[in-house]
């Protein structure tokens, strides 16, 4: 059920994605278009009731992802996020024009370090403000979504005062943050039972609970919130979101079928779809899942201790809470290899969540087919590294590397040579030398840039298992103000290196708003 009217209010709660908004605020986890519209897709088939696509008045980037999502056509009811300001309340208006369930959510501080620092606003002052949002969003929205920025620690009367007010001019639902993972779950259960009790509202109008993880908090408040009363939980997948990250999803939605006994509450969420969805976004957004992540980690499920496998075999409940393939764990791990064809390629594809046009599908195939010859068995974890490196987009191309690299017993250099292409241009070549490499790729890749590029962290590690395995390179790096990070994943680390590398070319041309016209570049061959 994705439509609030269509769902009851005593024991559903309702899964509100941020994963494309809050989420992808995580630093160098910034969505270009395309991956967005893969992430809400994937959502959509997920069971999430509402999918914030983003803030439209940021930029004409986040505008346009906004729109992309919404001409969607998606069950899910669509959201975009908005100040007071009028102009921000157009913009959503604007590119909500075709969605087919849609929500406008406005933002605005409470408490009083906002007020007194930020604002420099009275409470009255605050009040006015919102409800003459609401009132100027009611022209488009009959589904209006009110956020009292840092309510954690906002005064419990004001807080009355404030979403009383929201309900009177016609909001729908209240949302209750703790926006910088402040409070316990004790005292957010008695936020939300002291709202419960004294904001007069109708059954059609909800509390929602939005927890940061800064103490390691955030699904548990989530819980807490919804024993106090929350029918709408804020969350992301993989927990992903700035600082220490959102309540997880895949967390807050096992908690609640897990431990139905106590809560008594459901949502919409089909949980076999979880592992997928973590693994397209952890691919889209380059961001590993940590090993030891409850639900999806590559160790949720694993057993080592002794006692514990013993008892695992005897029976599943001696040691698991839920069976792997309740969140959509694959059951076996097919190993393909150079004679697989499509069938059984297509098949594992959809088994871990990635569901793909055909057109695409030859390219992956064809792609699979080459990393087969390059390597004896292709796994899980090499497919998902395909897909990767298939959705990756931009107007950069790496068409090829070489790398010369000379060591004497005084120093040691390398020279990198990279074929780019820039859209439909005929293909380039950029060199550089470096101490190493990496250092001479990234001195290339300078020569193209405008602006300063620094790298500040480079990781490499197996994708899967055996000596032929492929790596992947995760780069983070800056470029003048802004943050990105970069994957590649290739049989040849070096190469992957390069990937990366171009990737956060591409991302920083398209956070820029670039022309597609080919730069005038620095130095070429």
């Amino acid at each position: 059920m994705n439509a609030l009217t269509n769902a009851p209010m005593s024991n559903y709660v309702h899964i509100f994605d941020t994963t494309l908004r809050d989420g992808e605020q995580s630093p160098g986890c910034s969505m270009n278009v395309q991956e967005k519209l893969q992430v809400a897709r994937v959502l959509d088939e997920l069971g999430v009731d509402v999918i914030e696509a983003g803030f439209p008045a940021a930029s004409d980037g986040d505008f346009e992802s906004v729109k992309a999502v919404g001409d969607l056509g998606l069950n899910a009811i669509i959201c975009g996020l908005s100040r007071t300001r009028h102009a921000d309340i157009d913009a959503v208006t604007r590119s909500l024009e075709t969605a087919k369930n849609k929500r406008l959510h406005i933002f605005l501080a409470t408490s009083p370090i906002h007020r007194e620092h930020k604002l420099k606003m009275s409470k009255q002052q605050i009040m006015d403000e919102m409800t003459s949002a609401v009132a100027y969003g009611r022209q488009w929205f009959d589904d209006i979504e009110i956020t009292a920025e840092d309510a954690g620690r906002t005064e419990l009367d004001f807080l009355v005062e404030y979403f009383q007010a929201a309900v009177d001019a016609g909001a729908r639902v209240l949302n209750v943050p703790d926006t910088v993972g402040y409070v316990t779950p004790s005292e957010i259960r008695q936020q939300f039972l002291h709202l419960s009790t004294h904001v007069r509202r109708p059954d059609s109008v909800i509390l929602s609970a939005h927890c940061h993880n800064d103490l390691g908090l955030a699904v548990a408040n989530s819980l807490g919130a919804i024993e106090g009363g929350a029918r709408q939980v804020e969350c992301t997948i993989n927990g992903i979101g700035e600082r220490a990250g959102n309540c997880s999803l895949e967390e807050v939605v096992m908690a609640l079928r897990t431990r139905h006994d106590r809560y008594q509450m459901r949502t919409g969420i089909d949980t076999t779809r979880l592992y997928p969805a973590s693994r397209v976004v952890s691919s889209v957004t380059g961001s590993q899942v940590q090993p030891n992540k409850a639900i999806v980690g590559r160790n949720a499920f694993a057993h080592e201790a002794g006692i514990h496998q013993d008892g695992v075999l005897k029976h599943a409940e001696t040691y698991e809470i839920m069976r792997p393939q309740d969140v959509g764990v694959p059951e076996n791990s097919l190993v393909l290899g150079k004679h697989s064809g499509r069938h059984a390629f297509r098949d594992r594809l959809e088994n871990l969540g990635f569901k793909l046009e055909q057109e695409l599908l030859e390219v992956l195939f064809v792609k699979f087919k080459q990393l087969a010859d390059r390597k004896k068995s292709v796994y899980d974890e090499d497919i998902e590294a395909l897909v990767l490196g298939t959705h990756q987009s931009g107007p950069w191309h790496l068409d090829a590397i070489s790398i010369h690299t000379e060591v004497d017993n005084a120093d040691q250099s390398a020279e990198a040579s990279l074929k780019l292409r820039f859209e439909g241009a005929a293909p380039r070549i950029y060199s550089g030398r470096g101490d190493g490499p990496v250092n001479a790729i990234v001195n290339a890749i300078k020569l193209i840039m405008n602006e300063e590029l620094h790298v500040e962290e480079f990781q490499v590690s197996a994708v899967s298992s055996g000596s032929d395995a492929q790596g992947r390179a995760v780069v983070r790096a800056t470029i003048g103000a802004s943050r990105y990070q970069g994957t590649g994943v290739s049989t040849d680390i070096v190469e992957a290196s390069a990937q990366a590398l171009v990737t956060i070319m591409n991302r920083h041309h398209q956070h820029q708003g670039k022309s597609t016209a080919e730069p005038q570049l620095k130095a070429a061959v």
